[in-house]
């Protein structure tokens, strides 16, 4: 019978034990775990700085990976101490078209964890979205937490938005609900719901709402593609509790730790588990990659995402100059060009401080002027009397004099003080008496 040191953590028959070197203890995490959960790599990356004599253990230098940290050992890589493992964290990062979902890509592409923000720790994916797909990517620095939310067990479902091209109708689509087996893969149920259809002279191209709980890779594409839809977008629009709400294309936000202790202590060890109620990093936008992103249609019931905006561009024509630091320009016309007329100048009345005398009115005429008035004779004016608001009293308009003569518009003739000071000539107009103003 072999041994496997790793699950029994005795040497393989037939090899001599070296007592120098650490015993396995099921109660404690492996090395390579718990340098993976401090944030100096992988797992594989761990036991390859392993093999090439790099990492030690209080001091005496590993050549296993089958060894066990017990809490107040010492491990140093390279020399240095190696801090302990951060509480759990978790992001909501909205994923473009462009980037692989890996750390290291073999062709050279641009992943995701290159475009991330400065200033995070080593992260790692919840799941995975293929290079042509966009929409919500959870990373967390806790692999066990990613685990527990990868497993098809956990029964967490996922939300996603395609658009395919294609025919297809509500009963074919319904027929998913019992699982469905493509190219010798199951898979299990799945909800298509199909939100609308758009007609063109090549077909149409459809947008349906795909519900799952197994996230297989490059389930959706290929479920769909066995009804006779070819997909030419995927957007991912929820993973369990967490949606992608109001996120741009390429921002990151950190979930706060008050929420992480209320939707996953099932999956968090109790050691790891955050404190405090405020995430320690805000949102931030990250550049995408080369080609133009575009919002995620809305769906029935939620509000549209904002549009994605280029880096440095505003909303208001002059706000990225601002932000940049320039000075702004005004608008330049071109040779020929009609100008907008100067507004005219409106001067300001004086004002009630000034101590400026009002402009008189005439006074309105009394019921006894009124009565005596009859067709065809004049009218005196009536006298003014009394102080202005200034204090200075105020000349009354003489009532005797040359009548001012001239037809009205009510037929009778007006009468006054001529305004140069003559008479004027014309004979009154008959008719009907003017009716007294209110």
């Amino acid at each position: 019978m072999i041994h496997d040191p790793h699950r029994t953590g005795r040497p393989p028959s037939g090899q001599a034990r070296n007592d120098s070197e650490p015993v396995l203890d099921p109660r404690h995490d492996r090395i390579a775990k718990a340098l993976a959960r401090a944030g100096v790599g992988s797992r594989r990356d761990v036991e390859k700085l392993i093999a090439e004599g790099r990492v030690a253990l209080n001091g005496q230098v590993l050549t296993t990976p089958a060894v066990k940290v017990e809490p107040g050992d010492i491990l140093t890589v390279d020399g240095k101490v190696v801090n302990d493992a951060e509480p759990t964290r978790l992001f909501r990062y909205h994923k473009p078209v462009g980037l692989m979902t890996t750390h290291k890509d073999p062709k050279g592409r641009p992943t995701v964890f290159e475009a991330l923000p400065p200033g995070l720790p080593r992260l790692i994916s919840i799941g995975r979205l293929d290079i042509n797909s966009e929409g919500l990517l959870l990373l967390t620095n806790d692999g066990g937490l990613a685990r527990g939310l990868e497993l098809p067990a956990t029964g967490i479902q996922r939300r996603y938005r395609a658009r395919a091209h294609g025919r297809i109708t509500q009963e074919r689509l319904d027929k998913l609900q019992a699982g469905v087996t493509v190219e010798g893969v199951r898979y299990g149920p799945i909800e298509a719901k199909l939100d609308k259809a758009k007609e063109g002279p090549q077909g149409s191209n459809l947008w349906i709402t795909v519900t799952l709980a197994e996230g297989k890779n490059r389930e959706v594409r290929r479920v769909l593609e066995s009804l006779g839809l070819k997909v030419n977008r995927l957007i991912r629009l929820s993973y369990g509790p967490f949606a992608l709400g109001t996120l741009e294309v390429g921002e990151i936000e950190e979930v706060g730790p008050r929420v992480i202790r209320e939707l996953l202590t099932a999956h968090i060890e109790p050691e790891n588990m955050p404190k405090g109620d405020r995430p320690q990093f805000q949102r931030a936008l990250t550049p995408a990659p080369g080609r133009r992103q575009r919002s995620a249609p809305p769906v029935d019931g939620e509000a549209p995402a904002r549009p994605a905006r280029r880096p440095g561009a505003a909303g208001r024509p002059g706000q990225g100059r601002a932000a940049a630091g320039e000075a702004p320009t005004k608008k330049t016309y071109k040779a020929g060009w009609a100008k907008a007329k100067p507004k005219p100048t409106v001067h300001a009345a004086p004002s009630k401080k000034s101590g400026a005398p009002k402009r008189p009115s005439a006074a309105k005429p009394g019921p006894a002027t009124l009565s005596a008035a009859k067709p065809g004779a004049s009218r005196p004016a009536a006298p003014r009397s009394g102080a202005s608001k200034s204090g200075t009293p105020r000349s009354a308009a003489p009532t005797s004099g040359a009548p001012r003569s001239g037809p009205s518009k009510s037929g009778a003739a007006r009468s006054g003080p001529p305004k140069s000071g003559a008479p004027r000539s014309g004979a009154p107009r008959s008719g009907a008496p003017k009716k007294p103003r209110r």
